[in-house]
């Protein structure tokens, strides 16, 4: 719909807005190697603190073993490409087993849907800029190790100024250089910090002393792949390690905004978004838009978060967990057993952040896919503390309408580990009548996006799913994102 039109629809609009609606977007995405958002605000950073204060700030946490290690090769790739580890087949810094040409760079994506466009990488570490973005992108340039962040910065700086560029990606590196020779708790990693802020604070000016800017709507993102332990180093399964963000400000975003439910993917699918670039589902991207957040039940809760009863490992001020559930939701605990650990006694609502720290690499950490709030039903932290019976326990959802005779589909994410003889089982029921199993797990089914077709019975006007977990001293299983559509 043109100015125009959407005149006639909505009323006249304001000169404001008719001049953002002609505006040119264009994306500068920057990558920060090894840094960690917490340092970030403890350093002086002016210039991330402007973005952050004109945009939007959202920490996150990514991956460990076995989906990948937490270093530079699958944490760049996921930025670039959109995808997690597990689709784009990067596991480590050799690249061996990518899959680029099935999921490619964002750069890629753009000069593919609009080849018109220019696009830009630079980077200081040069599989970036040689492996990573293909040849399709119409520069790449992996700077001399003799100039490394000095050298990409100035380089960036001369295209953001000079030419008229639609994306750039920028990646320095020496912040991870300092993490790995003094650690994230040292002050030089604190200088790091600082002297990477002045580079993108000259990259911002850039930009916004073009000629051309007033006409121009740019995306700033800045990023990072992995963090780092305070004595130095990553690839992990520490919280540390583990860390990643977006700062993100212009397209429209909100100022001073923070979010808990974007991901690593996102960049990439910001980026296209803010360009005009439709996201085909066959692209198959793990990514999301930041400017199309999807409301979810669980994400409410957030509030409500308490900190631990009988954890130990969880620190004693993390806020991480409920038994309450959102609006229209139930859980069913008559056939669970008694005692355990209170954190996981039934269905819980927590964090990455808070069932993480429960207890490291038993593949938690995998649960990559969920965002934000999730359900997870844990028999093996359930059972830490003395307890009778067994682990049964049913979520259920509200009613949600569908149509007689026809198709409805079920969708949600699902991180399920399996160790006999438990079993999670995907039920629905219509109009109150007797549940139907549609779906069981006796498999791991690890960090996937779960589409279930149900045909609805002639007569029927709403259906409730049951997530229903049996089990002893054995695994766990997460859902998220649950919802109901027509076919």
């Amino acid at each position: 719909m043109g100015a125009a039109a959407l005149a006639t629809a909505a009323g006249p609009l304001s000169a404001t807005a008719a001049r953002a609606a002609a505006r040119t977007p264009k994306v500068l995405a920057i990558g920060l190697d090894g840094a960690m958002l917490g340092r970030i605000k403890d350093a002086t950073a002016p210039n991330l603190d402007a973005l952050m204060a004109s945009g939007l700030t959202s920490g996150s946490a990514i991956y460990a073993n076995p989906l990948a290690p937490t270093v530079s090769g699958p944490g760049w790739s996921t930025v670039i490409t959109g995808v997690w580890p597990d689709k784009h087949g990067v596991k480590d810094n050799s690249f061996t087993g990518s899959k680029f040409s099935q999921y490619p760079d964002f750069l890629t994506r753009i000069e593919t849907a609009k080849p018109a466009l220019s696009t830009y990488a630079v980077a200081s570490w040069s599989p970036v800029t040689d492996t990573i973005f293909s040849s399709k992108v119409d520069t790449r340039v992996s700077t001399p190790a003799a100039e490394y962040d000095t050298g990409t910065t100035s380089r960036a700086v001369a295209e953001l100024r000079n030419g008229n560029r639609d994306a750039v990606f920028v990646h320095l590196d020496n912040i991870d250089h300092a993490g790995h020779s003094h650690g994230a708790a040292s002050q030089q990693y604190l200088d790091a910090v600082r002297t990477a802020d002045a580079q993108i604070g000259r990259l911002v000016a850039a930009v916004t002393s073009r000629a051309s800017y007033a006409s121009e709507d740019w995306l700033i993102m800045v990023t990072a792949d992995h963090g780092h332990t305070d004595a130095g180093g990553h690839g992990g399964s520490s919280a540390g390690e583990r860390q990643t963000f977006l700062i993100a400000s212009g397209g429209g975003i909100s100022a001073g905004s923070v979010r808990h439910d974007i991901k690593m993917p996102d960049l990439a699918a910001s980026a296209l978004a803010h360009l005009g670039i439709a996201i085909s589902p066959s692209w198959n991207l793990d990514g999301r838009p930041l400017q199309q957040p999807a409301p979810d039940a669980f994400d409410a809760l957030r509030p409500q978060l308490t900190t631990r009863v009988d954890e130990t490992g969880i620190g004693a001020g993390v806020l991480g967990f409920t038994h309450t559930p959102p609006a229209g939701w139930t859980i069913e605990n008559g056939a669970m057993g008694t005692g355990g650990m209170t954190e996981w006694r039934g269905w819980t609502f927590t964090t990455d952040e808070f069932w993480t720290a429960a207890e490291r690499d038993q593949w938690r950490e995998s649960n990559v896919r969920a965002r934000n709030v999730f359900a997870v039903a844990d028999g093996d932290e359930w059972v830490d503390r003395s307890y009778t019976g067994t682990f049964d326990s049913t979520l259920v959802s509200p009613a949600w309408p569908v149509t007689g005779g026809s198709t409805a589909v079920l969708r949600y994410t699902t991180h399920y580990r399996q160790e006999a003889p438990q079993k999670g089982e995907v039920l629905v029921s219509y109009n109150g009548g007797a549940p139907v199993c549609v779906k069981t797990y006796t498999a791991d089914a690890v960090a996937k996006d779960e589409t279930i077709t149900l045909q609805v019975p002639s007569g029927a006007t709403e259906v409730k799913v049951r997530f229903r977990y049996t089990a002893g001293n054995n695994w766990y299983w997460v859902v998220d994102g649950v919802k109901i559509s027509s076919s």
